[in-house]
Formats: structure tokens, C-alpha cells, sequence
């Protein structure tokens, strides 16, 4: 996090870290969460009862991977974080590794997503490795290995650095982007550029998400041109 606050402020951001929200959670906001939990990705957010194991596991979770995934409502769990996050007199941008997903009425089902922007903005850690598709033949290769028994792991292995994995080094490079992001969001009301040269491109495929915030890192002229004035403003 100290990464990421020398980031922004050499971005001519003021930013400051502070406890994880999560660190204020109590049994009523824990079940809350829990009743945010889709199970049924294929149609709109239905909100259910959670059981007691479940408001256990929102009080003392394990960090999500490949193998525990939960899936939430990005909007209702937004909401319910909001709660816990001081004031709004700034923006807060929240880090979860809980799954953030909303519903797409296009196409009648969940999607994940990486940032669910508003204040508190919502920055999904698992987002950023489930979201983005990766490679067509990745997923190819793996239901054909799956076919003959083959263990997943050697898929991975031939494609790995093609895609963002769980613990990989480069997490904090793309997770400056979804924070620019979730500040463009705040300051202009959008938060994506359509252009992949631009790091507020909202990638669909792991490739892009990669070229965006890594191969070329940086703001497109458009926003780089409005972060400017932002700070011609703020001088004035």
C-alpha cells in the first residue's frame, strides 16, 4: 500500500492509508455481506438468508483463491461497505480479495469485475485475476487436457506471465490503474477510456489488461490532459 500512496502522490494526488474497513465489521455487517453472495449467476441479485456458517466465514475468512471463490453482488456489497468507511468528505478506495460481480440484463448473467466505482470505491484483488478473460486457447488446451486427465497445472505453466496470476509480483503495477480508475470515476463520472493505450482501458482480456498497465503504463493524452488541468487547477 505504501507502493501504491507514492504512486498517486507523485501524481499530484494527496493519499493516505488507513485500516482495512473490513477491521470494523461486526456480526450484523458480516451476515449483511453474507446475504450479498450470489449463488445464482444467471439471474438478477436475489438476496437470501445466510446461514450461520456463512456469517462465520465473512468474520474469519481464509484469503480467496483459485479454489474458495465467493461470488458477491458488487453493488450490494458496495453499499454494505460503505457503512463501514468513516466519512465521505474524500474518496476511499477499499482492496477486498472477495470476488465483486454485477449482473449484465445484455446477456442475463454475472460478470466479475475488478472495480465497482462510487465512494467508497470497491478494488477486487480476485477481480483483477478472474475478470479479464485469458487467452482463447488457454481455455482450449485446458478442457482438452481435462478430457485425457492431464493436471491443469501444465496448462498454467505454458501460459504463465500471459495472464495475472494469484500472488504475482505485477499485481501492484495493474492495481494502480484500477485505482486511477476509481479517481477518474470520482472526479469526472467515468471511469474507462476505450482506448488499450490509456490505463483507464476496462480490459475484457488478460492481454489487454497487461499492455494497458504494464507494457504501456500510462494515461492516454485525452486524461493525461485532464489530470493536468486538474492540477493547474489546483494550484490556482
Amino acid at each position: 500500500m505504501e507502493g501504491l500512496q507514492k504512486f498517486l502522490e507523485g501524481m499530484g494526488f494527496s493519499a493516505g492509508i488507513q485500516n482495512s474497513a473490513f477491521d470494523n465489521m461486526d456480526r450484523r455487517v458480516a451476515a449483511e455481506l453474507a446475504a450479498s453472495r450470489v449463488f445464482r449467476p444467471l439471474r438478477p441479485f436475489e438476496r437470501h438468508d445466510p446461514t450461520v456458517s456463512e456469517i462465520e466465514h465473512e468474520l474469519d475468512r481464509a484469503p480467496a483463491g483459485p479454489g474458495n471463490i465467493v461470488y458477491y453482488d458488487g453493488f450490494e456489497a458496495q453499499r454494505i461497505i460503505a457503512g463501514l468507511v468513516p466519512d465521505d468528505r474524500c474518496l476511499h478506495i477499499v482492496f477486498t480479495d472477495r470476488l465483486m460481480c454485477t449482473y449484465d440484463p445484455g446477456d442475463y448473467r454475472y460478470h466479475g469485475r475488478a472495480l465497482i466505482g462510487a465512494n467508497p470505491s470497491v478494488i477486487s484483488t480476485t477481480g483483477m485475476v478472474e475478470a479479464p478473460a485469458k487467452p482463447r486457447s488457454y481455455y482450449t488446451e485446458l478442457i482438452s487436457g481435462m478430457d485425457i486427465g492431464m493436471n491443469m497445472e501444465v496448462v498454467n505453466r505454458r501460459y504463465s506471465g500471459q495472464y495475472l496470476a494469484y500472488h504475482d509480483r505485477r499485481t501492484s503495477l495493474v492495481a494502480q490503474g484500477y485505482v486511477l480508475q476509481a479517481i477518474f470515476y470520482y472526479m469526472t463520472g467515468e471511469a474507462f477510456c476505450d482506448t488499450k493505450e490509456c490505463r483507464l482501458h476496462n480490459a475484457h482480456w488478460q492481454s489487454d489488461l497487461l499492455y494497458s498497465q504494464i507494457e504501456r503504463g500510462l494515461l492516454c493524452p485525452r486524461h493525461q490532459g485532464m489530470l493536468d488541468s486538474r492540477r493547474l487547477d489546483a494550484r490556482g
